[in-house]
Order: C-alpha cells, then sequence, then structure tokens
C-alpha cells in the first residue's frame, strides 16, 4: 500500500520531492517505494528526466487504476467509520425528482421508526445489474420487468397540463385548443404524453413533440414556473408549486401513464430485514 500510495501522488504532481512533502516521507523513500513497485511489477513506470518524472503508457494506464481504487478504498473507510453504532445501511437508487421532491420529504418519518438505520442515495435513470451495483433497492419507473429482481408497485403516475399564472394570462389559454400556438415543455423519456394528452381532449396538434426538451421533471417544472412555456408533470411532484400558486392546472384533464413507480430489488434480499423494513413503510405511504 506504501508503494502505491508513493507512486500515485508521484503521478499525479510528476515530481517527487511534492509527493514526498504530501506523503510526510524523504524522497530518497518515495523513490525507492516506486523502484520496488516497478521491480515487483517488471515494469517502468516513469521516464526519468533531470528533476522531472514523466508517465510511460503502462505507467499512465496503472496510474488511472491506482487512482480509482485508493478512492474506492477512502470512501469505503469513511463510510465504516460513519456506520460506527448504526444498525445497518441501505443503499437506495431513485430517480432523481422522485427522490428530491417525493421521497426524501418523507424519509424523516422513517427514519422515527427505525433511528440507527442509514440510508445512503444514489441516482440510477435505468434498470441495472444489481449484482455489480452497489445498491440493495431502487425506485424505478415503467414496468414491472426487471431481471433477477421482485417488483413492488407504489404509484400510478397521472400528469397534469401546467403553466405559471402570468405565462397563462399574456399566452390567453383558455381552452386546451390554445395549447396548440403555445411552447410545450418536454420531458424527455415522456416523448409521447403532449400527443396522447391532446388526443384524450379530442384537439388535434400539428407537432405535439416541439419546445425545449428537458432530462427531469425538476427542470421542467422550474422552466414552466419561471414562464417558459406549458408542460405535462404529475401531480405528486408539483404539490409545493401548486400550493404556492407558481403553477396552476390549466385544465381537468389527466394524463395516466402506462407506466408506474416501482420499489425494485434483488430476489434474493426479499426477506432481508432492512429491505423489509423499508419496503413496508415505503408501501405504507403509497397505499
Amino acid at each position: 500500500m506504501g508503494n502505491l500510495l508513493a507512486f500515485e501522488a508521484t503521478a499525479r504532481h510528476g515530481s517527487v520531492s511534492r509527493a514526498a512533502e504530501e506523503l510526510n516521507l524523504t524522497q530518497s523513500a518515495v523513490s525507492r517505494q516506486i523502484q520496488h513497485l516497478e521491480e515487483s511489477l517488471g515494469v517502468s513506470l516513469f521516464r526519468r528526466s533531470r528533476q522531472r518524472v514523466v508517465l510511460t503508457d503502462v505507467g499512465r494506464m496503472y496510474a488511472a487504476n491506482v487512482r480509482g481504487m485508493l478512492a474506492e478504498l477512502s470512501n469505503a473507510t469513511h463510510q465504516a467509520i460513519a456506520l460506527s453504532g448504526t444498525r445497518g445501511v441501505l443503499n437506495l437508487a431513485v430517480l432523481p425528482t422522485f427522490g428530491t421532491r417525493w421521497l426524501i420529504p418523507r424519509m424523516p418519518e422513517f427514519f422515527a421508526q427505525h433511528p440507527d438505520v442509514t440510508v445512503n442515495f444514489g441516482v440510477r435513470l435505468v434498470p441495472f445489474d444489481f449484482a455489480a451495483e452497489p445498491f440493495d433497492a431502487a425506485i424505478h419507473f415503467g414496468q414491472p420487468h426487471w431481471p433477477g429482481a421482485v417488483c413492488e408497485h407504489l404509484m400510478n403516475e397521472e400528469a397534469v397540463p401546467v403553466c405559471s399564472p402570468s405565462y397563462r394570462e399574456r399566452e390567453g389559454i383558455r381552452s386546451p385548443r390554445d395549447l396548440t400556438r403555445v411552447t410545450l415543455l418536454q420531458q424527455s423519456t415522456r416523448p409521447t404524453a403532449w400527443a396522447e394528452w391532446f388526443a384524450s381532449v379530442e384537439v388535434e396538434v400539428g407537432n405535439p413533440l416541439r419546445g425545449p426538451r428537458f432530462e427531469q421533471f425538476a427542470m421542467v417544472a422550474q422552466a414552466a414556473a419561471a414562464g417558459l412555456g406549458a408542460a405535462l408533470i404529475p401531480h405528486f411532484l408539483i404539490a409545493d408549486e401548486l400550493a404556492t400558486g407558481r403553477l396552476e392546472i390549466l385544465f381537468p384533464q389527466r394524463l395516466l401513464s402506462s407506466g408506474a413507480y416501482y420499489l425494485v430489488y434483488p430476489e434474493p434480499k426479499a426477506e432481508a430485514a432492512l429491505v423489509r423494513s423499508f419496503r413496508d413503510w415505503i408501501m405504507s405511504r403509497t397505499a
């Protein structure tokens, strides 16, 4: 480990002396550690020129891998220290807007019931292999299809047409047909939403795909509140904007998505105590 630390610091600084200062070692000690590492690998990691050292092609590749390994080890160490005194940790992959707008504001209830549990949050937008990712469970939108995993239905998605009060007044939006001439804010993972909504209200529209596209509903909501256009957004994700009047529902017709939100976890963890506790809690909040 000492040899790897000496090598990574020297590679990062391009200098043995600066690496020695960082590691609180002598220059000769750092040089010996790098030499031992090169001897054990059987390759040259640096080209030496007077007072400078330059990574070889092999050294450059090895430095990137070593740096990643050391970063993972550092993160694991910090997590282990942080979890001292806790009963368990749940690593949860979430959809960003669902996580920030719906799940995290409700997490104090879960922690009140499980005060010694730590929940770590990460973002994943599409299904992944649980065996290759550091997650115990995930929040998924779409169909209940995830190889090797259990999908528990949480809630359906009903989107409502909204815009800011000032935008509605400026554009004179009085009927669904008026939306055919305004800017339509698009959510990239729901490309057919506007077309489906116009069809449900029996209004013909030339190009329902026109308008700026956003990757997350949080961005769409912010754009609509800023007066950039009209948007179709799940009602439960914009409760704050509706309550404060930053957004208003234009028409009562809602769009029920063909997909839904699911809690997903790998089959081997179906009876894991912490996964089971989180499953029972979140399903009670969405029942």
